[in-house]
C-alpha cells in the first residue's frame, strides 16, 4: 500500500468548473470565479479586501511594497518558516531580523520580539505554524506600542480561529496560499487579504503590472496607464474555478482534515509519552486547521531513522523547514554565532505525517501502525 505525504483531491465537480470557465472564454484573470472567491473570503472572514494573487509569496511581496520598505529598514520574523516570508522583503531591501520560535506550538517566541527592535524596525510578520494561531493579542500590543505594522503569513491557517476570530484578520495585511498541500488548493495560488483600508487602492494597483487597470474595469476612468510600480500577481480564472470549489466545500474539508488529526494525536499519545516523541500542542485559545501533524524526535538520527522505516513500507514522511538563520543567504544578515536553539532543533527533530482529507482510515492506521512499531 503506497501512502504518498500529500495528495491532491480535486473532484468532478472542481473539474467542471474549471471547463466552464475556459468554455467562458475568460481564462486570464478578475473574471467571474476570480470574484466569488474573493467575496467568498471576504464575506467569510469579514476582511477589508480580498486579492487572488498567483502565491502567497506573491502576496507577501506585495505586501513589502505595499510597506513601501527599503534597505534602512528591517522585518521581525520567525526563523522557522519557509523561505517566502524572509525573501519576499528581502528582494526590496529590507533586512530580515530572525527570532527563535517557542517550543510548544513552534510559532514566534512572543517574549523575544521586543529585544529584537530597533529604530529600523518597520513591521512583525508573524506564521501561524500548522494552522495553530500565534499569541495576536500581545504581539498586536507589541505593535502598538513601537508603531509597527504587523503582517500575517497564514499560509497554513485558512479558517483557523485565535480567541473566536479568524486568523488573517489581525495584521494590516495578510496572506494565504492555495499551493496543492494546503487545505484549500487549486494548485498554486494565493490571496492578499487587505484589513487596513489605506491599502487597497494601491495594492489593485500593484497586482495590475503597477496600472489603474482595475479601475478602468469598473468604469471609474475611460483609459488606464502606469501610475505606479508593480507586477502580474493576478491568478488566471481557470485557477479561481477550482478555488471556488473547494472554498464552496470547505467546511468539509476542515471536518475531514480534523478527524484525521485528531486520530493520529489519540492513537499516537501513549507512544509518544513512551519514548518522549513531542506532538502537537494546541493552546485552548485556539482553533487550529487540521493542517499537518508533525512530531519531534530527540535526536535527528531518530528523525532520520524514523523517515527511513516509512519508505521502507512505502509510506511518504517529510521533515519541514531548515532554520532560515542558518541557510546561505540567511547568514548574511545574522552574526555568524546566532544561535536560535528551538528553531534549530526543529530543523532537526521535525518530521510531518501523511495528512490529506483523502486519505482513507485504513491507511491512515497503516502508517500509525508503522509509527508504533518505531521504537526510538
Amino acid at each position: 500500500m503506497k501512502i504518498p505525504f500529500n495528495r491532491a483531491s480535486i473532484p468532478r465537480t472542481d473539474i467542471d468548473l474549471l471547463l466552464h470557465a475556459i468554455e467562458s472564454g475568460h481564462i486570464s484573470g478578475n473574471g467571474r470565479y476570480t470574484k466569488l472567491s474573493e467575496e467568498i473570503l471576504s464575506s467569510r472572514l469579514g476582511v477589508e479586501r480580498t486579492l487572488l494573487t498567483t502565491s502567497c509569496t506573491s502576496a507577501l511581496e506585495m505586501s513589502a511594497l505595499l510597506l513601501r520598505l527599503t534597505k534602512d529598514d528591517e522585518v521581525i520574523m520567525p526563523s522557522f518558516t519557509f523561505v517566502s516570508t524572509a525573501n519576499a522583503f528581502a528582494l526590496f531591501g529590507a533586512r530580515p531580523v530572525f527570532v527563535d520560535s517557542e517550543n510548544a506550538t513552534l510559532n514566534i517566541d512572543v517574549d523575544l520580539i521586543e529585544r529584537a527592535i530597533t529604530k529600523k524596525t518597520r513591521a512583525i510578520c508573524v506564521v501561524h505554524y500548522g494552522g495553530v494561531a500565534c499569541e495576536m493579542d500581545k504581539i498586536l500590543d507589541i505593535a502598538k506600542t513601537h508603531n509597527l505594522k504587523v503582517i500575517e503569513d497564514n499560509a497554513h491557517g485558512l479558517f483557523g480561529k485565535y480567541r473566536g476570530k479568524y486568523l488573517g484578520t489581525f495584521g494590516s495585511l495578510a496572506t494565504q496560499s492555495f499551493h496543492e498541500t494546503k487545505n484549500i488548493s487549486c494548485g498554486e495560488g494565493g490571496a492578499l487579504l487587505i484589513n487596513d483600508s489605506d491599502f487597497v487602492e494601491r495594492a489593485e494597483i500593484l497586482r495590475e503590472k503597477g496600472t489603474d487597470r482595475t479601475k478602468f474595469f469598473r468604469g471609474q476612468i475611460d483609459k488606464y496607464t502606469w501610475v505606479d510600480i508593480g507586477s502580474s500577481w493576478v491568478m488566471s480564472d481557470m485557477l479561481s474555478a477550482i478555488l471556488y470549489g473547494q472554498l464552496s466545500r470547505s467546511d468539509d474539508i476542515q471536518i475531514r482534515r480534523m478527524k484525521i488529526w485528531s486520530r493520529y494525536k489519540s492513537e499516537l499519545q501513549d507512544w509518544s509519552n513512551r519514548y518522549g516523541v513531542q506532538l502537537p500542542v494546541v493552546p485552548e485559545y485556539c482553533e487550529h486547521t487540521g493542517h499537518l501533524f508533525h512530531m519531534r524526535f530527540r535526536t535527528v538520527d531518530q528523525r532520520n531513522r524514523f523517515i527511513d522505516l516509512l519508505r521502507t513500507e512505502e509510506i511518504t514522511a517529510t521533515f519541514h523547514y531548515q532554520p532560515l538563520h542558518l541557510s546561505k543567504v540567511g547568514k548574511l544578515f545574522s552574526n555568524s554565532d546566532y544561535r536560535l536553539p528551538i528553531a534549530e532543533n526543529a530543523g532537526d527533530s521535525l518530521v510531518r505525517l501523511p495528512l490529506y482529507d483523502s486519505l482513507s482510515e485504513s491507511e491512515q492506521m497503516r502508517v500509525i501502525e508503522v509509527t508504533k512499531s518505531f521504537h526510538p
